[in-house]
């Protein structure tokens, strides 16, 4: 304190003014990236560009730094124009194929990636990719020319994580982890791939150690809403995502990604505006139009985007099993139907997923397909507990329950269905009516038919009920259906069918098991046909009323 006193008064003064200037100083692009503020040095690089002060150096890190920002677009042109002039670096054919590579543009990456010298660099990205080119052969070769070093090792755990080998990829990140604690975004590559084991409770442990430090993080905020998604439901998903909207709308990076995901918490909504342009772009957008269209019914454009897919993960087996079952069931084709059996048996069959439950609802649909209800019944009951309040489950296990015989249990579970287009669909009615008929409730069962407008459907469920009713002895609706369908079809077997019914039910009136009163309403029945056999019926049935006191 002594010695600072000492200096000259004045001389403190144009210290302090000095330090304020330099306070003041606009920073160089050198320091702005240097702490990683890549739209700042781009700014600044801007500026002296149209200042006219831009030198081929200042020419590569605006490249750089619109690179970082992840505006691809606009380094790949950077990096085409310094190729045009006079003697660029040969390094610049190698970065112009990074841009290339996150453009989608593969094959041209991998000629300017072989146009530039031999680096670790360049051999990352053609290890990149020789996986996307499917190309194991090559995709060795590069693998054993990585080193153990901190670049080539985390190439290696995104092509792990690229082959879904995400066990392989935690294992590379935790180690790098153990020797660099302050790299901590390696804690949202780690979360992520517990995301795709699905342990969104652990990923979401991993991840708070980053968010903790970098709380508006565009990927680990994405990361946490699609946490929240599988753990709890949209719109606790889509909360975390509102503080990202704003800056989404102007920043390249993950905006494609936003508005993807922003789709899907949504239940699909604006589907159409956004999916399709980002089917090549991100790989979840293709399928995830896939599950849109099976929505809406429109098996055949789902179809279409999936049939010429190769699928290499389980949720890709189990779409295509998915829409082939779809086209199956609609077009009657035992092709279609045998695929998708195919792939449901390749998913429920397999070490890593036998145990969860998509690999039970695999062999369940496989087991469905082949017809096979007590298998299907072993993996259902198994999982049952997850699904309690959902109608897709319900209503496939209500028809597994029904198709062995359990009614009483299939009509409890039928009921527990909310949909109104599960409801209306006519496999729902027609098995629902049979457990009616087969659970003593043939006037539910008749019912629901009076309901129904007239279509084919009406005319299949009035058949299903005059059979099962037959069958169970119910014959007063037995005869009612097969009157209603002897009028819409004179076929000679709706008519056997109604004598018999109307029969059946004279003896349970004999045998005190109808109302006696009914005997006036068989008569009308049985005088709507033209039949020699009318006459013989109703004559033995009006001496039996007039001997019981029954008006007729």
């Amino acid at each position: 304190m002594i010695l600072s006193r000492s200096k000259p008064v004045d001389q403190t003064g144009k210290n302090a003014v000095r330090k304020q200037e330099n306070k003041s100083a606009v920073p160089t692009y050198e320091e702005l990236i240097q702490k990683r503020d890549f739209q700042g040095g781009l700014t600044v690089l801007e500026f002296e560009r149209n200042a006219g002060k831009i030198t081929d150096e200042s020419d590569l890190w605006l490249a750089y730094c619109a690179f970082h920002m992840g505006d691809y677009n606009k380094a790949y042109n950077e990096y085409k124009a310094i190729l045009k002039k006079p003697n660029p670096l040969p390094d610049v054919y190698t970065y112009l194929a990074c841009c290339q590579f996150m453009l989608g543009m593969y094959t041209e990456a991998d000629e300017s990636a072989k146009k530039g010298p031999k680096s670790r660099l360049q051999n990352r990205i053609l290890f990149h990719l020789s996986h996307k080119f499917n190309d194991e052969n090559r995709l060795m070769g590069h693998h054993q020319k990585l080193q153990d070093i901190l670049e080539d090792q985390l190439t290696l755990a995104s092509i792990h994580y690229l082959r879904n080998h995400y066990q392989e990829a935690i294992d590379i990140y935790k180690r790098i982890l153990l020797e660099n604690r302050e790299y901590i975004a390696l804690n949202v590559y780690v979360a992520l791939c517990y995301y795709k084991l699905d342990y969104f409770d652990v990923s979401q442990e991993v991840l708070i150690n980053y968010l903790n430090q970098y709380p508006d993080s565009i990927s680990a905020l994405n990361l946490k809403s699609c946490n929240n998604y599988r753990l709890y439901n949209g719109k606790a998903a889509e909360s975390e995502l509102k503080s990202l909207l704003e800056e989404v709308a102007t920043n390249h990076y993950a905006s494609d990604l936003i508005k993807h995901n922003l789709v899907v918490f949504r239940s699909g909504e604006g589907a159409l505006q956004v999916l399709p342009a980002l089917v090549d772009v991100i790989p979840e957008a293709r399928l995830n139009l896939v599950i849109y269209y099976l929505k809406q019914d429109n098996v055949q454009e789902a179809y279409n985007l999936i049939k010429d897919i190769e699928p290499s993960c389980p949720q890709e087996y189990i779409l295509k099993g998915v829409v082939n079952a779809k086209i199956g069931q609609e077009s009657n084709s035992r092709e279609h139907l045998k695929v998708a059996q195919q792939y449901f048996q390749l998913v429920g069959g397999s070490a890593s997923e036998c145990d969860t439950i998509p690999g039970r609802q695999c062999m369940a649909a496989c087991f469905f397909l082949l017809r096979q209800f007590e298998d299907v019944l072993i993996y259902l009951n198994s999982i049952k507990s997850y699904y309690y309040n959902d109608d897709t489950f319900n209503y496939d296990f209500a028809q597994a329950k029904a198709a062995i015989g359990a009614y009483k249990e299939a009509e409890e579970i039928f009921m527990l269905i909310q949909s109104d287009k599960v409801k209306s669909d006519y496999c729902y009615i027609s098995w629902l009516a049979r457990c009616y008929i087969m659970n003593q409730k043939p006037r539910e069962a008749w019912e629901m038919y009076l309901k129904m407008d007239t279509s084919g459907d009406s005319f299949s469920l009035l058949q299903l009920i005059a059979n099962d009713c037959y069958k169970m002895g119910h014959f007063y609706y037995a005869a009612k259906a097969f009157d209603l369908l002897e009028r819409l079809d004179s076929s000679p077997e709706y008519w056997e069918g109604k004598r018999g019914a109307c029969v059946g039910v004279f003896q349970q009136i004999i045998a005190g098991r109808e109302p006696k009163e009914t005997l006036r309403e068989i008569i009308v029945l049985l005088r709507n046909t033209s039949n020699p056999q009318v006459e013989f019926l109703t004559k033995t049935f009006k001496k039996w009323g007039k001997d019981n006191r029954v008006t007729i």
